[in-house]
């Protein structure tokens, strides 16, 4: 989001409040950032939000905007700034915490001086900048109304929350809502359900999902891919178990960083507290120290496909996409500092070709460093972060820097793609780690005979299995190519006595490597091919007597065009073909016209 646009959006996010607390005189306002394509405001009011409030709350935010009131910035004393919100709780809050909570001191000020922006009498609590006046924003729209706990924390009072969308021009606003029918259309929750890939039942809870036998399809062509792809780039594939003893997760700095994100801990006989893993690296770790390794052993890439745990709060669930049962393509690095930015570029390089497989390029990449909460001192962050950007700079990649948003044990470089629709989606994360050598006390001989501590990568390139999975979803709009594709082809004899031919058909493909359904239920041959379209089936053959009598198949794509007199080892050759080079796209089957 560039500086424009965040001036933009917060100063419409303000319009909106002012025009809720017209509406509702009652109304206590708490906060309303900007944030990816527009911007929310968090209140208190006397009424439950609907979607029919919305028009009522951009009409008066219409009123404003023509009255063009100018936005007054003011620095005021924190006592005066109480007197002035002495009837609303949440900016008394914000106030009180200015210079003493850095969440505070970014809404409000440092020290006793607390910012103000107001106008025609109204006001609020903000650093700025804001525009010139409220006639200067531009299209802007409402978008829905959530709940929201009072700083995320579910033991404090429950908001509604109003999200918006605001843009320089009503162009810019029509083409953002239509990528958004677009993406109502693709979400990943509704396709895996209609395609039939996986669900959410209750009974297991929030954020854990089952994989039907068609998605499992997918999932298994995925891990595959990563799989072989690994052991041909030198990876070792590892499996690690599910949980373990608390002092692995102390050492480890996750129970003193990570604590929240992860589920209770379990008592066993024996008295030990035991805890489901939110991550798998320390049982990397504990496997590069299970014997006395030499310098010949490095590097050491270990690979795994290995489930996680994390207790997401239930407000940021969201189908595949956030999830708190996850599975990881985690794989961790342990090299000498000579080898580390060979390594971490061989891991940049890995990424791109990865992901260019399923169409993503031009990758956006931010190199995000030392957080608030963290482990290891200052030259160590300094190393990892001069490292990755050394890697970055030598792999000729084009980053931004995120300050303060690295993982607590080390500095990361994160990757993100747009999909088909032009969204933005972080899927890579490659993270430099000196931290956990040093808490796990991990050594190797030397060619010197010395003993010397080794550097440790962490990374994950499609992220998790799930979460990747939600994206391609989205991505293909549930049309997978035919390598991911569940059933690649459909055979539909028109009568009971072309049955025998459509199943004599489905074993000739089968012996091809293909993934084949035979429909020969009583349903009408129109419904039967229009089925098959609504699977998103990418080949559809029909049978008749036609077609047996002169050894040829009629082939129809799923985007609908029909080809007839297809003979049938030309179709399954240039199946295949597609099938093993992973096409992004299905071939133009008016090629096959005989």
């Amino acid at each position: 989001m560039s500086d424009d646009l965040d001036v933009l959006r917060h100063s419409t996010a303000h319009v909106m409040a002012q025009a809720v607390c017209a509406l509702w005189p009652e109304a206590r306002y708490a906060i309303g950032p900007p944030i990816q394509d527009g911007f929310y405001y968090d209140f208190e009011l006397p009424v439950q939000l609907t979607p029919d409030h919305l028009p009522r709350i951009e009409k008066k935010m219409r009123e404003i905007v023509k009255q063009a009131q100018p936005f007054t910035r003011e620095e005021i004393p924190r006592e005066e700034a109480l007197e002035r919100f002495a009837d609303q709780p949440f900016k008394q809050e914000i106030i009180r915490a200015v210079g003493q909570d850095a969440e505070a001191s970014a809404e409000a000020g440092t020290g006793d001086t607390v910012t103000v922006y107001r106008n025609d009498g109204w006001q609020d609590l903000c650093l700025g900048p804001h525009l010139p006046s409220t006639g200067d924003l531009g299209a802007f729209k409402l978008l829905s109304v959530a709940g929201a706990y009072w700083r995320g924390d579910e033991n404090r009072p429950q908001l509604q929350r109003i999200y918006g969308t605001a843009w320089p021009t009503q162009e810019e606003l029509d083409a953002y809502l239509h990528r958004l029918e677009e993406a109502e259309k693709r979400d990943h929750r509704k396709l895996g359900r209609d395609l039939d890939l996986f669900s959410f039942p209750e009974e297991l809870g929030g954020g854990l999902s089952v994989w039907h036998p068609k998605g499992g399809v997918i999932r298994k062509k995925l891990e595959d891919y990563v799989r072989d792809l690994h052991l041909h780039r030198g990876y070792d594939l590892v499996t690690t178990p599910h949980v373990a003893r608390a002092n692995l997760w102390e050492t480890s700095g996750h129970l003193a960083k990570y604590r929240e994100n992860m589920y209770p801990a379990m008592e066993a006989a024996d008295g030990s507290d035991y805890y489901v893993k939110p991550m798998n690296c320390p049982f990397h770790v504990l496997i590069f120290k299970s014997r006395t390794r030499s310098y010949r052993d490095l590097p050491m890439r270990l690979s795994e496909l290995g489930t996680v745990y994390r207790y997401e709060k239930p407000g940021v669930l969201h189908g595949l996409l956030r999830v708190r049962g996850l599975t990881q393509d985690d794989s961790h690095i342990f090299c000498t500092a000579d080898q580390l930015v060979d390594e971490i570029i061989g891991v940049f390089d890995l990424t791109l070709e990865i992901h260019r497989t399923f169409g993503f390029e031009k990758p956006k990449v931010e190199l995000s460093t030392k957080p608030g909460q963290a482990i290891g001192d200052e030259s160590m962050w300094h190393r990892a972060t001069d490292t990755l950007r050394e890697a970055l700079e030598r792999s000729r990649l084009e980053f931004t820097v995120a300050e303060g948003e690295g993982a607590f044990y080390g500095p990361k470089v994160d990757f993100h793609f747009n999909d088909a629709i032009g969204r933005l989606w972080q899927l890579t994360t490659v993270q430099v780690d000196f931290a956990l050598p040093e808490r796990f006390d991990l050594e190797y001989a030397g060619e010197d005979n010395q003993r010397h501590r080794p550097v440790m990568v962490h990374r994950a390139i499609l992220g998790s299995i799930e979460r990747f999975t939600a994206v391609l979803t989205e991505h293909y709009a549930g049309a997978f190519p035919l390598w991911l594709a569940p059933e690649q082809v459909r055979v539909i004899p028109i009568a009971d006595r072309h049955g025998d031919h459509a199943w004599t058909i489905a074993e000739s493909l089968e012996a091809a490597g293909l993934r084949v359904h035979v429909d020969d239920s009583k349903q009408t041959v129109g419904k039967k091919i229009r089925e098959g379209q609504l699977q998103k089936v990418p080949y559809v053959l029909v049978l008749g007597d036609k077609e047996i009598e002169a050894g040829t198949v009629s082939v129809r794509d799923r985007e609908g065009t029909e080809v007839h007199g297809v003979k049938l080892a030309d179709f399954v050759a240039r199946t295949v073909d597609e099938n093993m080079t992973r096409a992004l796209a299905t071939g133009d089957i008016r090629e096959l016209a005989g």
